[in-house]
């Protein structure tokens, strides 16, 4: 297969679109589009600023509000499962959640123990939806103990292997109810075919993401290589998609070309689990950023911070903002900046970062910004281009 140069451009622009970057969506509604457009929006505890999950929606959706997430989930237009990792998934494919569920028969994380399942289960048929908390270790009427920790196992393979759903979350706890319970009436149940779960992976990654490897498309799904790719290659000589060789390995992507708006360049702050940073290799293919989060770097050892955002500018990558929420004073601290001097000197970049500055930090409930760590040229920059802005617009 010949080398292709693909227009990078281009090709970033189509992919920000797809990851709905571009043009904000609008509402409630906008938020079940946006997670039914990029497949997934990824979960995670992490609470130094606002959560994963809504740092996500609220670059995607204008004016997000958190309990919008909150309100699908109740209204069963969403649903919480595993994807690569923890998330919500649109529910109109609960269905290839079956798949993986079916896998966890004999083992998720741990071996399954039986008794608590089945005590588990039966607490939650006679009381309704329970969290892991309301097994705290008490003596019960029969007689019986409750270790929350043995019970939290329980209800983490229930829900795993699809005997359990999540209903809401309290103080980000998983309250859990039994699935029949839960799932709304005329949902499809099948469980997908190896082939038929191979289609849904590739259908959901092109469609957000426009090209992938079979490696990127099955990032994270054991065992699902090997269908992939010869569903891939498939696809190819039936005409139905395009393959070329880009960085020395072999992507594939859909044959339509989109229609790329013709918006204003952005500042995007981007959370370290966003669906287009997720794949690192990906993000240093078409975007030329190499970058680690560095939460789980032991102090000593991290390079820039633990909670650093990607800094882009339309489709270049600009720098990184390493943030913390002190929420208390309402600040939001800004401990570690770096911007490529190139930007320094850009009337446009330096309006569009104070305007998402203000936006972000507001979305995290701070009234002020201070910056506790840059290079000289940036701090002054900072100081003489941004505050201002900032102060204008408080």
């Amino acid at each position: 297969m010949q080398e292709t140069k693909i227009p990078s451009q281009q090709l970033q622009q189509r992919i920000l679109g797809r990851q709905q970057l571009l043009l904000p969506l609008v509402g409630r509604a906008g938020v079940l589009e946006a997670i039914t457009q990029l497949g997934y929006v990824q979960i995670d505890s992490i609470n130094v600023v606002e959560r994963a999950h809504h740092h996500v929606l609220f670059n995607r959706v204008k004016n997000y509000q958190p309990q919008w997430l909150d309100e699908l989930l109740e209204q069963k237009q969403i649903f919480e499962y595993w994807s690569h990792a923890a998330a919500y998934l649109p529910m109109a494919d609960f269905r290839f959640s079956l798949y993986r569920k079916t896998q966890f028969g004999h083992k998720h994380w741990f071996a399954p123990d039986d008794q608590h399942m089945r005590e588990v289960r039966a607490r939650i048929r006679a009381e309704g939806p329970l969290k892991a908390a309301d097994f705290a270790k008490t003596t019960q009427a029969n007689g019986l103990w409750w270790d929350w920790q043995p019970a939290k196992k329980a209800l983490e393979q229930l829900f795993m292997q699809g005997e359990l759903m999540v209903v809401r979350r309290e103080r980000f706890q998983k309250v859990f109810d039994l699935t029949e319970r839960v799932l709304p009436a005329g949902i499809d149940c099948r469980v997908p075919t190896e082939q038929e779960y191979a289609q849904h992976l590739i259908e959901r990654f092109l469609q957000a993401q426009v090209a992938g490897t079979a490696a990127q498309i099955c990032y994270l799904r054991p065992g699902m290589k090997a269908a992939v790719t010869r569903l891939l290659k498939e696809f190819v000589a039936g005409g139905l998609l395009q393959s070329f060789s880009f960085a020395g390995q072999c992507y594939f992507a859909t044959l339509a070309s989109d229609d790329v708006p013709s918006a204003p360049q952005p500042v995007l702050f981007l959370n370290p689990f966003d669906n287009l940073l997720i794949q690192r290799q990906r993000l240093q293919h078409w975007f030329g950023l190499d970058y680690q989060i560095e939460v789980y770097v032991p102090a000593a050892k991290r390079k820039f911070g633990y909670y650093s955002l990607p800094v882009f500018f339309g489709h270049v990558a600009a720098g990184l903002m390493d943030v913390k929420a002190q929420r208390p004073l309402r600040q939001l601290d800004l401990q570690h900046l770096q911007i490529a001097n190139e930007w320094l000197v850009e009337r446009q970049f330096s309006q569009q970062f104070a305007t998402a500055l203000q936006a972000y930090a507001a979305f995290n409930g701070c009234d002020t910004v201070v910056l506790k760590r840059a290079e000289p040229e940036i701090l002054r920059w900072f100081n003489e281009e941004i505050s201002p802005q900032l102060n204008a617009v408080g």
